[in-house]
């Protein structure tokens, strides 16, 4: 299920719960123009998926 969270309660999840953060635009141009360090691109989550655990938490990002 996905749920609208704030920038704060992000961070807090990248830093303690070990959440995976995703540039939300298939464009590897608009990622790069939008760069959160740390973030991975839609094709670097779709090549790492099968290695994902099933319960990861995912936080999608776009400007």
């Amino acid at each position: 299920m996905a749920e609208r969270i704030d920038l704060e309660t992000a961070r807090d999840h990248i830093a303690s719960a070990g959440a995976l953060l995703v540039c939300a635009y298939e464009s590897p141009e608009k990622c790069r123009d939008n760069h959160i360090g740390g973030a991975i691109t839609l094709q670097e989550l779709q090549a790492r998926e099968a290695r994902l655990a099933r319960d990861q938490e995912l936080i999608f990002y776009c400007a």
